[in-house]
């Protein structure tokens, strides 16, 4: 079995214990000025990127270039927590470019997925890459 699945998995739960702990504090003492971090680190750190590796279990074949599935979990990793890095320096210090340039890089990142995932429909691969168990909607 590939480790992509895991580093994602792993990456997410990372986000979550410190999306978690930053909830936590800012629960301790009532001060909510950084929500908007705490939401993206729980939202594209834990959520999405969990999705993304259950999705990469679930469909091996996502991972037939290694150099675009490695380059995606980069992409979708790496904007996952600056982003939520960069809103806390917009909040703290007005400065959104970190921000900005994490959104677009997370944009990129999901829209590299979206692609692989439609990729898998071509009908010649549909019924060679189907998880098992799956039966294909016709």
């Amino acid at each position: 079995m590939s480790r992509l699945p895991v580093l994602f998995l792993a990456t997410a739960a990372l986000c979550l214990v410190v999306g978690v702990a930053m909830g936590i504090a800012m629960g301790i003492a009532h001060d909510f000025h950084l929500a908007p971090v705490h939401a993206h680190l729980n939202l594209l750190g834990w959520t999405s990127l969990s999705l993304m590796g259950l999705t990469y279990r679930a469909y091996p074949a996502l991972e037939a270039n290694r150099v675009a599935a490695v380059g995606q979990f980069a992409l979708s990793a790496g904007a996952a927590m600056a982003f939520p890095f960069g809103i806390w320096l917009s909040i703290e210090h007005n400065q959104p470019m970190l921000a900005i340039a994490a959104a677009v890089v997370w944009f990129v990142g999901a829209l590299l997925f979206l692609v692989r995932l439609v990729m898998l429909l071509a009908p010649a691969r549909r019924e060679a890459h189907e998880p098992s168990g799956m039966l294909a909607a016709e």
